[in-house]
């Protein structure tokens, strides 16, 4: 029976990656001109704003935090304006230094964008306002640049802690 029991940790040096939990950290929604809006012309402009902070919770495991801001403008009138904390717990092992930034500020954060996306669609349906739906996010490119900003400002790329993607949109 022994010959046949896997090991309990992995060999040295295996990468591994685990999502444990997904959860709403934070939710707000505000229609502070309502139900005045309602009775204008619908021509909205919406921004979203994105942010993406990193804390350490053990020495393999770290909570992400995704913090998209949608603000949508009627004119000078804020219609609405939501924010949404969608937070994961991960599990990272075994994965290079370098390979950590892309892990943590572009793949976890593709993980919970749709729940983030799903979370602002149904507010904004729950607020009596035309359906919203957020498009897909390019965390690569975002990263990607950040990266290149911090390097032509003669910072070193960076790997933990601040986040390197945020971005701003405007619809």
């Amino acid at each position: 029976m022994a010959e046949n029991q896997q090991p309990q940790q992995p060999p040295q040096g295996e990468r591994q990656f685990a999502l444990r939990s997904i959860y709403v950290k934070d939710l707000s929604y505000e229609a502070p001109n309502a139900p005045e809006i309602f009775r204008q012309e619908w021509k909205p402009e919406t921004s979203l704003h994105l942010d993406i902070k990193l804390a350490a919770l053990a020495e393999d495991t770290h909570e992400v935090v995704l913090t998209v801001t949608v603000t949508t403008k009627v004119g000078e009138q804020t219609a609405y304006l939501i924010e949404v904390q969608q937070a994961g717990i991960v599990s990272i092992a075994g994965f290079a230094k370098e390979e950590l930034g892309p892990l943590f500020y572009v793949y976890c954060p593709s993980l919970l964008f749709p729940y983030a996306r799903q979370a602002v669609s149904d507010l904004v349906a729950k607020g009596g306002f035309p359906h919203l739906v957020l498009q897909h996010v390019g965390f690569d490119s975002i990263y990607a640049q950040k990266q290149a900003e911090q390097q032509g400002q003669g910072q070193p790329p960076q790997e933990g802690g601040e986040a390197p993607a945020a971005g701003e949109t405007t619809h």
